[in-house]
């Protein structure tokens, strides 16, 4: 697929759409008007645009506790998004599921979550089910540096090897689990090079680069659509926050931040549409007043929306118990 002047501009909307959305969650966490707790995908944008774009809207991804840039990128609406961040009724998950577990399945969007490396195992079943029906869909399981020494990684890797099914695992090392860098979690440098213990490829790409993001996952689509199984992907990448909102992150070590801002990727992909003028700066600025205006309507909406009624607390839930309650 060549990229042409449509594939840049997308590609620049989903990351700017994405840092605007997480540059504002990150304020109204700060003002309070956000409850529990926000992990920001700010600085690895490049990942999630660059693989979605050669998604369709019947694949499937699986996402972490840093997903809303996933969701961003697969399609999510934005009202339904900050409305979930409220915790509000008119959410994707009616204000139940907030900032971590924020799913469309409609879309593919088979959920985030909040437990380290439980996305592995969901995207083997969504690969297996593809394969099962003969449809033609893959999954993207998205996930850290640091749920790769978890055994759902290898449990996965190995069994969507064996079945080679249509599974594309986007590993995001931003370089941190919490606060232990990988040097201290791991003795390898490329998480990539896990792919060869189970015979798939292993591939280690720049992530702030979406081009490289673009190259590299489109050809790890066609393997699992052509039914030669999965690719590993890791994208060197870099949250530019601490771990969650709160954190102050001072465990990251000053110059290193420094370097990592220099290599932004929004920045670097504005860049390069000036200096290849596939863009004027005017352009680029309609489309920065379009998304945030999109955000804007997106804050109004979940402000203006109710709030999950008491008797909502027990639907969606299966158990027993629950109704037992019920016919009381």
């Amino acid at each position: 697929m060549d990229i042409n002047k449509n594939n840049v501009v997308e590609m620049y909307t989903c990351m700017k759409k994405i840092r605007e959305f997480e540059t504002t969650a990150m304020n109204l966490f700060s003002e309070g008007k956000i409850p529990g707790f926000v992990h920001l995908y700010i600085g690895e944008e490049a990942v999630a645009t660059g693989v979605c774009q050669h998604l369709n809207k019947d694949d499937y991804i699986t996402s972490t506790h840093r997903g809303h840039g996933h969701m961003i990128a697969k399609g999510g609406d934005l009202k339904s998004m900050m409305a979930e961040l409220f915790g509000k009724a008119t959410g994707y998950c009616k204000g139940k599921g907030g900032s971590m577990h924020i799913a469309d399945a409609s879309k593919g969007i088979l959920g985030a979550n909040g437990i380290v490396g439980a996305g592995h195992n969901i995207a083997v079943g969504a690969g297996l089910s593809a394969k099962y029906k003969g449809s033609n869909q893959i999954c993207v399981c998205f996930f850290g540096d640091a749920s790769t020494n978890q055994g759902t990684f290898h449990e996965a890797l190995n069994l969507a090897s064996i079945w080679k099914l249509p599974v594309v695992f986007v590993c995001e090392n931003n370089y941190y689990g919490i606060s232990m860098s990988q040097a201290k979690h791991q003795s390898i440098k490329d998480i990539a090079d896990r792919g060869n213990a189970y015979g798939i490829p292993g591939i280690a790409i720049d992530g702030n680069d979406v081009f490289a993001v673009f190259e590299a996952v489109e050809e790890a689509v066609k393997h699992a659509r052509d039914g030669y199984g999965p690719t590993l992907i890791e994208c060197k990448t870099y949250r530019h926050r601490g771990h969650f909102e709160g954190d102050p992150a001072n465990y990251k070590p000053a110059e290193e931040q420094k370097q990592w801002l220099e290599k932004d990727p929004v920045k670097r992909m504005i860049s390069f549409m000036l200096e290849n003028e596939v863009v004027t700066q005017d352009e680029i600025n309609k489309i920065d007043e379009d998304i945030n205006k999109e955000i804007k309507e997106a804050i109004q909406f979940a402000m203006e929306s109710p709030e999950p009624s008491l008797e909502s607390a027990v639907e969606d839930i299966y158990s027993d118990i629950i109704e037992e309650v019920r016919n009381r």
